[in-house]
């Protein structure tokens, strides 16, 4: 399981460096707390651009540049902080011996009203080591480690797993508990599809945890990477790009959010150049609710998106991951440095990605415009995993579309929004670019329409079908509640792809400025770069009540209304049954009608019909007055 670690509290400010300890083995790929050399032994400086900060309690290199301190006025608050909170509640000092008189898994209390213990009952298996026979280490986490190992008998006899160990003493706390658990649960729900890896079961014994899953003996896609010189090709990086962001996609639409992209946790099913890519550790990951935001950051320093570090985030989160991974792969360095994790977090919420030092002015527009896209700081332009994978740089891959969750969400803001906003959203869909048309139509098709339309129906039927069973259970409910509005109508090709546009991607697009100028020349027809009021009604095929009635008069045109120079809504078009305003009056008519009521007010004798009337002028002549008045200084005005 991956994280952002704090810096590092070992005791360098004396000048004492730590003596090496024992080198572990060489199938330790991935030892916990490696320690740094002597400062005898430190020939040269690690120029390697995929150094990641040194883990806690480890002193940094003696070969490195000395620190500087700046004296900054007001030091920005340090993102790690929290990090660090999180990572002291994981790995928290062991528990004190525990009395004999308590049950450990029965989660009770001493007889001396000690505190409550925690309860490490999962209810997994009991016989793993009847079933599998253990095999050499193959790597190395936080809270556990990996191992070859052979089924003995069943149906997956003779055949290699890895297994997951994890070891319950180092569960110290409900919510390190709670990661496991979880991490099961989302490791049996994903299960199934071509990228992702295989879970077969999971068991337990009094002192650890067996997680079961499928031996990629590729290696890890950074091995790769550093094997190629530190970069890909294009026509290879897109090949690693659409198997990634086609599981990312699948298991988005789940409900799920990784929040631990990174080169290390995708493996290759074998040696071989054309090997399957599959994501693995879902430790940090999580399921999400239709409408949720996350707010505790996690993470790996270099791949952590902006809103992560804010505090607020979604799934787009994991597709800056990804934007930080296809920068890798066409270039061969991070988009962001720092020599700590703060300056890092600094520069991710600061700085902007290079793209004009070599290799990128050899790469192809559309390559860095992909990159772009997802490495857009906000979220809301950023594209999705399926939008991804129908961007133009990928298309040649020919890859499989998955049906967009955010399409819902779209559709949903579409079917409660206003009038106005509804007739905007249909000019800009009628200027959007042929590859935005593109995503928009395969959408459309899986959806599956009858007749010509999509219904709530169709909506329903599109996410049973594509849903596994944890998310029917958390999100299927939600998400057609907020539909209920399809029931009553349909939505055809050109409305669906009013609905499905997203204003906030549009703006990022290099042809933004024409698309929002053929829209608005949709509603204006005159020249004069005005939308009047009568355009308006000429395109929701309204007659404004003010036109009409200076056309019925058939009066000049100064008594019709002028052109209105600002944003409209619905007010400025009030149904054919409504009567007229009232006639502009003076301030003086308003103050004396005023103070005709006030003589009401007063020159009441019985205090029971006083009371009683004075509620009848509240509630009626008072508030009429009022609004009326209120409309007369505008139109006067």
């Amino acid at each position: 399981m991956g994280h952002c670690y704090s810096r590092n509290i070992s005791a360098v400010e004396h000048d004492e460096i730590p003596e090496a300890p024992d080198q572990p083995p060489q199938n330790h790929r991935h030892a916990s707390a490696p320690q740094s050399p002597l400062a005898s032994e430190v020939n040269s400086y690690n120029i390697s651009p995929f150094q990641s900060p040194l883990p806690a309690g480890v002193s940094p290199s003696p070969a490195r540049t000395p620190g500087r301190k700046f004296k900054w006025p007001f030091p920005p608050p340090s993102p790690a902080k929290p990090i660090m909170a999180a990572l002291r509640r994981r790995t928290a000092a062991a528990p004190q011996p525990i009395p004999e008189d308590v049950d450990v898994r029965g989660g009770g209390e001493s007889s001396g009203g000690g505190e409550r213990l925690l309860d490490k009952n999962f209810g997994f298996g009991k016989n793993f080591e009847g079933k599998y026979e253990l095999g050499k280490e193959v790597g190395r986490g936080h809270f556990g480690h990996t191992c070859w190992a052979k089924a003995k008998k069943g149906k997956m006899k003779g055949q290699t797993v890895a297994v997951k160990i994890i070891a319950k003493a180092k569960m110290t706390s409900a919510l390190s508990i709670e990661d496991v658990r979880r991490e099961v649960k989302l490791l049996k729900a994903l299960s199934g599809h071509r990228h992702m890896v295989k879970f077969y079961d999971a068991y337990e014994d009094d002192d650890y945890v067996f997680v079961v899953m499928e031996l990629c003996e590729g290696g890890e896609l950074l091995d790769r990477i550093l094997a190629r010189g530190g970069r890909y090709t294009e026509v290879d990086a897109k090949r690693i790009l659409v198997q990634i962001l086609s599981a990312t996609a699948f298991f988005h639409l789940q409900g799920v959010v990784h929040r631990d992209l990174k080169p290390e946790n995708f493996l290759f099913t074998s040696r071989n150049e054309d090997a399957i890519l599959k994501v693995i550790d879902f430790g940090l990951s999580d399921f999400i609710r239709y409408d949720q935001r996350l707010n505790d950051i996690v993470g790996s320093a270099f791949y952590v998106a902006p809103e992560v570090l804010h505090r607020s985030y979604s799934t787009e989160a994991d597709m800056w991951s990804i934007g930080v991974i296809s920068y890798i792969l066409l270039c061969g360095s991070r988009p962001f440095h720092g020599r700590t994790e703060s300056a890092v977090f600094r520069c991710v919420i600061r700085a902007n990605p290079n793209f004009q030092d070599m290799p990128w002015p050899s790469i192809s527009h559309t390559g860095k415009d992909f990159v772009k896209r997802l490495l857009n700081k906000d979220h809301r332009k950023r594209m999705t995993a399926a939008q991804a994978l129908a961007h133009p740089w990928l298309r040649d891959e020919n890859p499989g579309l998955l049906l967009d969750f955010s399409i819902y969400r779209l559709v949903k803001s579409y079917i409660r929004a206003s009038h106005f906003r509804r007739s905007a959203l249909k000019a800009l869909s009628k200027a959007i670019p042929e590859d935005e048309l593109v995503f928009l139509k395969a959408q459309f098709m899986l959806l599956d329409p009858k007749d010509g339309g999509l219904s709530l129906n169709s909506f329903t039927s599109a996410l049973t079908r594509y849903a596994t069973d944890a998310m029917m259970e958390s999100r299927l409910p939600d998400i057609l509640n907020t539909m209920q509005p399809l029931a009553q109508k349909k939505l055809d090709f050109e409305e669906f792809c009013a609905a499905g546009v997203s204003v906030y991607q549009l703006e990022a697009l290099e042809e933004w400025e024409q698309i929002v100028t053929s829209a608005f020349e949709h509603f204006e027809q005159e020249g004069n770069r005005i939308i009047s009021v009568q355009e308006l009604g000429a395109q929701w095929q309204i007659m404004p009540q003010h036109t009409a009635e200076s056309s019925k008069k058939d009066s000049g045109p100064d008594q019709s209304r002028p052109p209105l120079e600002r944003n409209l809504d619905k007010e400025d078009f009030p149904p054919p049954q409504a009567p007229l305003p009232p006639p502009p009056r003076s301030t003086e008519e308003v103050m004396e009608e005023l103070r005709e009521v006030n003589y009401q007010y007063t020159n009441v004798a019985d205090p029971v019909e006083s009371a009683a009337r004075r509620q009848r002028v509240l509630n009626g002549e008072v508030q009429g007055l009022m609004e009326s008045t209120a409309a007369s200084i505008v139109e006067v005005e």
